[in-house]
This record gives C-alpha cells, sequence and structure tokens, in this order.
C-alpha cells in the first residue's frame, strides 16, 4: 500500500523551520572532537541496549543510503575523466549491467576488469581504485549531523548498493563511527529498488515498517520504501534533510 504523506522530498520543504533549541547549544558549546567523543560514548550505550535484549532500544531506526547521500560518488565525478572520456561516453561505452553485477557481489574484481566495457579493453583495475579512493569525501554538513544523531543514540544503518569496494571507503573516512555496514547489494545479493530488499531489512532488524526511516537521494529508491511502509525521506542536502528529520520529530 502506497503511504503518499510520508513522502517528504527535501526541495518541497518551507525554509522557515529552524534548529532546535538543544540543537543550537549543541553547536556553540560542543567542539568537534568533544561530538567524536560523545558518538563514541552513544555507540557503547547502544551496544549495552542491545545486549540487555533491545529492552532499550531507541525508534526509530535510521537507514542511510551512502553513496552521493552520505559520500561523493566518484563513479559519476572522477572515474569518466580517469578514462579519459566524458560521462555520457562512458556510459556508452561500458557493459550494461556489469557494475550491477558487481554491486550484487554476482562478479569479482576480475570478471569486472574483463566485462566492464563493451568491447573489452583492459584497464588499469588498481589506478581505478586509487581514483575512488581519493575520490572519497563526505557530502558537506553530513558528518556532524551523523555525530549529532549517534550522540543523541539513534540506530543508523547503511542502506547502500555497492561493491565490495565499500571497505574502501571505511578506510577512508571511517564510517562506521557513526553506522553500521550493515545491508550492502554485494553482501544480500539484491539491489534497492527491489521489494524483497526492503522487507528481508525489516526482518532483520525486527521492527516495524513506520519505526524505520530511509534516507536515499534516489527518488525511486525512496517509493519503494514507501510501498513497504517504511517513512521515506528524499535526500537533497544536509540542511534540508536536518529540516526534515525536525519535522518528524528526531530532535537533534
Amino acid at each position: 500500500m502506497v503511504l503518499p504523506l510520508q513522502l517528504l522530498p527535501t526541495n518541497h520543504f518551507p525554509l522557515n523551520l529552524k534548529p532546535s533549541p538543544n540543537f543550537q547549544r549543541m553547536a556553540q558549546n560542543l567542539s568537534y572532537t568533544n561530538c567524536l567523543v560523545a558518538a563514541a560514548a552513544a555507540a557503547a550505550s547502544t551496544a549495552n541496549a542491545n545486549t540487555n535484549g533491545g529492552r532499550n532500544r531507541k525508534l526509530p531506526v535510521l537507514l542511510f543510503d551512502i553513496m552521493d547521500t552520505i559520500v561523493r560518488d566518484p563513479f559519476y565525478h572522477d572515474v569518466p575523466p580517469f578514462f579519459g572520456m566524458s560521462f555520457k561516453e562512458l556510459i556508452e561505452c561500458k557493459h550494461p549491467t556489469a557494475w550491477m553485477e558487481f554491486e550484487k557481489g554476482m562478479i569479482d574484481e576480475m570478471e569486472l576488469t574483463r566485462k566492464f566495457f563493451k568491447d573489452g579493453r583492459h584497464f588499469d583495475l588498481e589506478g581505478l581504485k586509487s581514483c575512488m579512493r581519493r575520490g572519497y569525501s563526505y557530502i558537506d554538513g553530513i558528518e556532524a549531523l551523523l555525530c549529532a544523531l549517534k550522540q543523541n543514540n539513534y540506530e543508523m544503518h547503511a542502506f547502500t548498493n555497492y561493491p565490495i569496494w565499500y571497505s574502501m571507503i571505511e578506510e577512508a573516512l571511517n564510517i562506521s563511527r557513526y553506522i553500521s555496514w550493515t545491508f550492502c547489494s554485494c553482501i544480500m545479493g539484491k539491489r534497492k529498488p527491489d521489494p524483497g530488499l526492503y522487507i528481508e531489512v525489516l526482518n532483520h532488524l525486527e521492527v516495524d515498517p513506520a519505526s524505520c526511516i530511509f534516507i536515499d537521494n534516489s527518488l525511486k529508491n525512496v517509493e519503494a520504501a514507501i510501498e513497504v511502509g517504511i517513512v521515506g525521506l528524499h535526500f537533497k542536502n544536509a540542511d534540508l534533510l536536518r529540516e526534515d528529520l525536525f519535522k518528524i520529530g528526531i530532535d537533534i
């Protein structure tokens, strides 16, 4: 059943919402280092709650897409220049399904190298990986938002279409300080917006759909979440996401 009222596209929200007084005080009084310390303490608190049978589990659970929601995606920005072509040329030259197969864990790096281009041309795999590593960075404002959420003891999980190279993102940005790499397509063998994948996520978390908030920059992925009853937020930028979260009762 479609629940259209749950779709909250950030670009359609009024801009007269202000951060809560609690957030303003936090921004004024906490240094970034102190925020990280608080996030670590919150992570320990969450772990203790989980060991107590989840009796103290804080809801809702937050599910985050990763690429171009939390992390800048170098595939769109850096990979075409690496191959010496435009993004349009890259799309025309690459195999239509090889990258998606890699994201679902159906093929490994070597098979990706063989299949990536339609014409079978070879390329420097390690060079491509280095290009990707250099391109990973947090989307503006998102790390501070994650830190604030973690400090407030919200349970957060990655829910991403990405290959085993998610480990390179972790090495570069240490995202696990804030969220768990729980739902990656390369591990689960499915990609968003497969409806069955959302059901698997809910079953794993053992929560009702309405107790989950899913944030993604892809509207079709958000719509698929809404179809199964999950609250969907269409990501545009960190400031608008903060407003969206505040509007639905996430006080940070």
